[in-house]
């Protein structure tokens, strides 16, 4: 396993490297030799953030962590690679797939069921017709990063939603 790492705004010390060797050096019971994994470190303002890239049989396993950490940050991405391996492996041995650059022993391993999606609350509310622009300023003065309303433009039920980088998206149905 091949790990590349590069950083961004950041110098990388001996001991970044060496805890994203360590971390990340954990998959390697997953993956061939042969596998390229690429990662990021930057950081914007205070936002400590963390990309791990890797390409497995024409599908991408990604995860970018931020937090005010760097190390924090390498802890959180390694928990949520294996959790996207274990998605994956349960996905080709469902459906019979060959794993790419999975090593052959974790596929054929018996993998447990993940938990259930279990929901514990429903929430209803009266979805009133508004602007999308109006929406987002509804979305903040409520202190939620999402909003769901009915489009007064098109009739039709639209989420507002607050990005990273601290714009706004809109997802719309395709009609």
């Amino acid at each position: 396993m091949n790990i590349i790492i590069s950083g961004k705004n950041i110098e990388l010390t001996d001991g970044l490297k060496k805890a994203v060797n360590e971390k990340i050096g954990k998959l390697s019971r997953y993956f061939t030799p042969s596998t390229e994994i690429q990662v990021t470190l930057s950081v914007e303002k205070e936002r400590q953030k963390i990309e791990v890239t890797i390409p497995v049989k024409g599908n991408i396993i990604r995860s970018e962590q931020v937090s005010n950490d760097m190390y924090v940050s390498i802890d959180l991405v390694e928990e949520v690679i294996e959790r996207q391996l274990r998605k994956y492996k349960r996905k080709i041995v469902d459906k019979h797939q060959g794993g790419g650059n999975l090593q052959k022993a974790y596929i054929e391993n018996d993998y447990l069921e993940e938990e259930n999606v279990k929901i514990t609350r429903i929430k209803k509310f009266d979805v009133k017709p508004m602007y999308p622009e109006d929406a987002c300023v509804q979305m903040e003065l409520l202190g939620h990063n999402f909003f769901v309303f009915n489009n007064a433009e098109n009739d039709s039920i639209n989420v507002v939603y607050k990005r990273k980088d601290g714009s706004y998206g809109l997802i719309e149905p395709e009609v």
